[in-house]
């Protein structure tokens, strides 16, 4: 089957663009010279490429400055799958192999009798093969047969043009009418087919059509029929209802005097989503077998573009979904709630000019956080400059925040622009601003009143148009307290507060952090990591994390460094991540918690002791057996109070 990829952008400034992948190579950057051009200042010039290997599709990093993340993580190369999410600078792009498909519907159709269908019927199963040999000879025939087939070509073209099934069915019925000589017919759905399992509901009414277009009445439909059709999933024919149906149950047909039918069920993903129903009360009216088997090929038409339209409708949902939770730009992981409420700030305050003040534990991102409000802020485009306050003597943080005069001090000897000075149009982040010694924080204060200030040593007002970030781990409303900050600069970098989760606070997000760290510095290291061990996962889901992560990644950084297998095994974390003892945190089943992880423990101990007196003492020996590193196993001991035990 021919594929055809294309690169649908899903959000960033070409939303809604669909670019087609040829052969050749594809270069996906800012420079007008790209194939696909992003004109976005976070994407560099020629961010990356896509080019043809083999029967698929090779994505390639071309050094870019904010990197290239599919699916979350950051590559230098990746083979593509379709549905794959690209996110290139403040842009998403989808790559698909394959066009989707769409369907449509109606009205004027109801159910009105109850049917059984016996002897003289005709049933096609879904297994019996289409045959569109002409079942006469001669050019009427072969004329018939080249009606057919061009029919089918002009419907297969037809559903695919339609974004709702209501339109598409509906124009589907009149082409059915133009090619088989029914005077009504009608289309049933279940009746929720876009979230059902194929065959699990019944089916109602949703399409119906009659060839005199002067009639308002429903189309009335034989349940008897649908039933089957739906039920065991075959096609029927009749050209003598009277004789093929009981009188008693099909009053309404003998009323109506309807001589022929016929019925089709629309397959899907194994089962059966719906009914095409046909039928006419002429008395020269009369199907044939061609007729059976071209509405059958129709009726798998339709369930493909059913099919493939439900696929659209939960990739809308899904894209719609991701922009309520991910409407901003960042370079920060987690998709938990509290982190969702974090993004949700952000997306708010970063288009005003406000002060923020972004509080949380050391090591949880805020220097991120503060980078991700400038990125989506109308300053975006102008320098962010960082300072930690906790690192300089106060003499050099005046400096480096003011800037000095050549002369102003002993080892100046030149003139130095400060970083507010440097930051003009964009956003100094001030980080542990609680450290700042009292008499620079007057300063500050005075400069964002003010909105100017004077380099160390000079007399000349210099105007200040920046936006301030400040963060900090400490206790302000104490330090007011105790006489180390003052109260009215809190006040003036309080406006907005923001506060930042410990990473014990949503465990929910370490899987995502472990396997994007871990990708990080794979690739970093030039050592292919692909995954965790269970054991590993379960420590760094159950440490507390007292340096968030920070000390997470610095823990993936050392277990891609010092493992030697593709999987990150328990051994290579820290001791400290690994001796952590579960969580004694009082819950309702607190006590089975605890019951559970003593049987372990204890079933643990049992395990190292057969296997020590099978290996007659000799760890290395013992290690083997039970499939684990020496090392790990003398930890294990350890952990488990055995060592008494082991010398016995």
């Amino acid at each position: 089957m021919h594929m055809f990829p294309k690169l649908i952008v899903i959000t960033g400034t070409s939303e809604g663009s669909t670019f087609a992948l040829a052969d050749a190579e594809v270069t996906i950057g800012r420079e007008l010279e790209n194939h696909i051009c992003l004109p976005d200042l976070s994407v560099s010039r020629r961010h990356c490429s896509i080019k043809r290997d083999g029967d698929g599709y090779q994505l390639l990093d071309n050094d870019s400055l904010n990197a290239t993340i599919v699916n979350g993580l950051p590559v230098k190369q990746h083979q593509l799958k379709s549905g794959d999410r690209i996110r290139v600078g403040g842009s998403t792009l989808m790559f698909l192999l394959e066009a989707e498909k769409s369907p449509g519907g109606s009205s004027l159709a109801q159910f009105d009798d109850n049917r059984l269908i016996t002897n003289n019927t005709m049933l096609l199963r879904n297994d019996d093969a289409i045959n569109f040999e002409p079942s006469s000879s001669g050019s009427e025939a072969l004329s018939r047969s080249t009606r057919d087939l061009n029919a089918l070509l002009k419907i297969s073209l037809a559903i695919n043009s339609f974004r709702s099934h209501e339109a598409m069915l509906e124009h589907l019925l009149q082409l059915v009418g133009s090619v088989i000589p029914a005077e009504c017919g009608a289309i049933l759905l279940a009746e929720q087919y876009d979230e059902m399992e194929a065959g699990g509901d019944e089916f109602t009414p949703v399409c119906g059509w009659r060839r005199a277009s002067d009639s308002t009445e429903p189309v009335k439909i034989s349940r008897t029929v649908a039933e089957r059709a739906r039920v065991d999933g075959v096609a029927i024919l009749s050209n003598d209802v009277t004789s093929d149906f009981d009188l008693n149950e099909a009053l309404s047909l003998a009323v109506r005097n309807v001589s022929a039918l016929l019925a089709a069920p629309i397959g899907a993903s194994g089962g059966v989503r719906g009914v095409i129903y046909l039928d006419s009360s002429s008395p020269s009216a009369e199907f044939d077998q061609d007729h059976l088997q071209l509405l059958r090929a129709i009726a798998a038409l339709t369930g493909l573009a059913l099919e493939n339209l439900r696929r659209v409708n939960l990739l809308k949902d899904e894209n719609q979904r991701l922009r309520a939770e991910i409407s901003i730009e960042h370079d920060m992981v987690g998709s938990g709630p509290r982190m969702r409420e974090v993004y949700q700030v952000i997306s708010k305050v970063a288009p005003a000019d406000a002060t923020v003040l972004i509080r949380g534990e050391s090591g949880t991102g805020k220097e991120l956080a503060a980078r991700a409000i400038h990125l989506n802020s109308p300053r975006a485009s102008n320098p962010f400059v960082a300072i930690n306050c906790a690192a300089l003597t106060e003499t050099l943080l005046e400096s480096e925040l003011f800037g000095h005069e050549k002369g102003a001090f002993t080892g100046a000897t030149a003139q130095k622009k400060g970083k507010l000075e440097v930051a003009q149009g964009g956003t100094v982040f001030l980080d542990e601003i609680g450290e700042m010694p009292l008499a620079l924080q007057s300063k500050l204060l005075r400069a964002l009143q003010e909105r100017e200030f004077e380099r160390v040593g000079g007399v000349r007002p210099i105007k200040a148009d920046i936006r301030l970030i400040a963060a900090t781990n400490r206790n302000l409303e104490q330090a007011i307290k105790d006489g180390r900050f003052r109260e009215d600069l809190y006040y003036r970098l309080n406006v907005i507060c923001l506060n930042l989760p410990s990473l014990r606070e949503r465990r929910e997000d370490i899987t995502a952090l472990a396997h994007y760290f871990a990708a990080k510095y794979s690739q970093k290291l030039k050592r292919k990591v692909v995954g965790f061990s269970s054991e590993a996962m379960a420590c760094l889901m159950n440490y507390d994390w007292p340096g968030n992560v920070r000390e997470f990644e610095n823990a993936i950084e050392r277990a891609v460094v010092l493992g030697s297998s593709e999987i990150v095994k328990i051994e290579d974390l820290p001791e400290v991540v690994i001796e952590a003892s579960p969580s004694k945190t009082p819950t309702a089943g607190g006590s089975l918690q605890r019951n559970f992880y003593d049987l372990v423990n204890e079933e643990k101990k049992r395990l190292i002791v057969d296997a020590f007196e099978r290996a007659q003492g000799s760890y290395t020996d013992a290690a083997k057996l039970l499939g684990m590193h020496p090392n790990h196993l003398h930890r294990l001991i350890r952990n488990l109070d055995m060592k008494g035990e082991m010398k016995k």
